[in-house]
């Protein structure tokens, strides 16, 4: 079981938690552990990943009590002709796989910024198996320059300033200064190579699973166009794990825009699942959306 916190004040933009609401709760599979002036805490099961995020939890728990029954879909726009990563096959032997999408037109608050961190770190400790499996990296699009590569490189070559540094450090002493760094360091220390996202001013971008660089990698209440990259060792979860991503973005009013990525073969992500006669329009429909087994 896993406990998830939701912002009450975000809760009761969808609904009112009223006694009837809070015993539906328990009666959906989450049981409510707690509520306060500010938080409503529920337990997710490891089987319901999808639940992690408010916008999740709502689309799934509106239709279980018949406030929003149908499928839900999301429309996809293609990839623009710039929007490209390039994966090199040097990554194959640390974290092969990775999974990309762009999401625009986001308005934050600060409520719903702390719930986007906050999905983002409970997937990446369940699916992810506290990175080891998957991680996930999310930046404001306008600090980026694209196409973006996913490579690795020896450690002696690494210099880039984390997230929460005042100055460069290199790959080693991220891992033996950083806080961060310290907490995941074993991730990484059989590697002779360690991945890393540069974009195409060569700039580093990412160190993952370990962290993001500061003058690419924090997100403020004023950024409304984020690039979001998943890495790990098992494509089904980095693929279900941005999907998760990207569709309760799009649930706070954002728009989701594909990326190619360009490795052994060409594919776009999010993966289309269903394409409309209507216009081409393309969707990402709710029956992508995995109920998988956290950590499976």
């Amino acid at each position: 079981m896993t406990n998830i916190i939701f912002s009450k004040k975000e809760f009761e933009k969808h609904l009112k938690i009223t006694p009837q609401i809070q015993e539906k709760i328990t009666l959906f599979g989450t049981p409510l552990e707690n509520i306060t002036q500010e938080n409503i805490e529920i337990e997710v099961f490891p089987n319901r990943p999808d639940l992690i995020s408010l916008e999740g939890f709502m689309r799934s728990f509106k239709k279980f009590i018949g406030k929003e029954p149908g499928l839900k879909r999301y429309k996809l726009k293609k990839p623009e002709k710039s929007h490209k990563v390039h994966v090199d096959k040097s990554v194959n032997e640390t974290r092969p796989h990775i999974a990309c999408a762009i999401i625009k037109k986001l308005n934050l608050t600060q409520d719903k910024l702390k719930d986007i961190i906050n999905m983002q770190e409970k997937l990446t400790l369940t699916m992810g198996r506290n990175r080891k499996k998957m991680a996930i990296g999310i930046y404001p699009l306008d600090k980026l320059s694209f196409p973006i590569t996913y490579t690795s490189k020896e450690p002696n070559e690494i210099k880039y300033q984390p997230l929460g540094a005042d100055r460069e450090l290199s790959a080693n002493e991220i891992l033996m200064l950083h806080p961060t760094g310290r907490k995941y360091e074993h991730l990484l220390k059989n590697s002779k190579k360690y991945p890393i996202l540069i974009d195409s001013n060569k700039q580093i971008i990412s160190m993952p699973p370990i962290i993001n660089s500061e003058l690419s990698g924090r997100v403020e209440v004023k950024t409304t166009d984020l690039f979001i990259e998943c890495t790990g060792t098992d494509k089904i979860t980095v693929e279900k794990a941005l999907i998760i991503i990207a569709t309760s973005l799009a649930e706070i009013g954002g728009t989701i825009h594909q990326i190619e990525i360009i490795g052994d073969q060409k594919i776009d992500a999010p993966p289309l699942t269903k394409v409309s006669g209507l216009n081409g329009a393309r969707f990402l429909d709710a029956r992508s959306v995995p109920h998988t087994k956290v950590g499976g």
